[in-house]
């Protein structure tokens, strides 16, 4: 009898990632027209706007963890995902997580192993997708919210196109049988967030805030006008 080939630790990797990404594909086409009835997704601008292949960055407001649903399930591509590291630790949720291809993150400190994972997956022509807030914001208008440094940073250093999508849902809220519009814009080259003049965080910050200005625009956000301070009358 042979012996097995004994695979090194790459080639473990591989095969296991196509495994992973065998996985995704048979829930996707499983899941997806379910998701989409019962979610009430209205996908805009998908086949148009999103590269058939190739590395691409999709960026999203973030109104709830729903949201990753959102951006995958009216797309046809793999979606890679970041998630908060709590998640993995979860039996089930953890390993499902896994097979979808999803990379965990630290994010109570700056997480250097889940951006080079990330740069990495767009490196090798994948679509990764990031929220600029880093955190959700139920119930408020994403113009009003802040933004991170992140997006701006994987855009920058892998100079691959940034697709905006806006998730618009009444009153910045999910809930039974309401309408969720996904609305896919046209991509963001690379050379349209590098300023020359700018260096480190100041480029990823700028960048970072072009790319989620653009995500505002899809959805028609504007921020909210803040009324002046009324002045007091010192008394006589």
């Amino acid at each position: 009898m042979k012996n097995k080939k004994k695979l090194t630790a790459a080639e473990r990797a591989a095969r296991q990632e196509e495994k992973d990404r065998v996985f995704y594909l048979c829930v996707h086409k499983l899941l997806t027209g379910f998701l989409r009835f019962v979610m009430r997704l209205k996908p805009t601008g998908v086949e148009e706007n999103l590269p058939a292949e190739g590395a691409c960055l999709i960026c999203a407001n973030h109104l709830s963890a729903a949201d990753f649903i959102s951006v995958a399930a009216v797309c046809r591509r793999r979606v890679r995902f970041l998630a908060k590291i709590e998640l993995f630790r979860i039996p089930v949720i953890g390993w499902l997580m896994r097979r979808l291809g999803a990379v965990s993150v630290d994010r109570g400190g700056s997480d250097v192993g889940a951006i080079r994972k990330m740069l990495a997956l767009l490196e090798a022509g994948e679509a990764v997708s990031v929220f600029p807030q880093g955190h959700r914001y139920k119930g408020k208008n994403p113009a009003d919210t802040p933004i991170k440094d992140g997006a701006g940073m994987l855009a920058v250093r892998a100079g691959c196109p940034v697709v905006p999508v806006c998730i618009k849902v009444k009153k910045e809220r999910y809930a039974l049988f309401r309408r969720v519009d996904v609305i896919y814009g046209a991509p963001i080259p690379p050379e349209e967030l590098i300023d020359p003049a700018l260096t480190g965080r100041d480029a990823y910050r700028a960048a970072s805030r072009k790319i989620f200005d653009r995500i505002c625009a899809l959805g028609g956000y504007e921020p909210t006008a803040k009324e002046p301070k009324q002045e007091t009358e010192n008394p006589q």
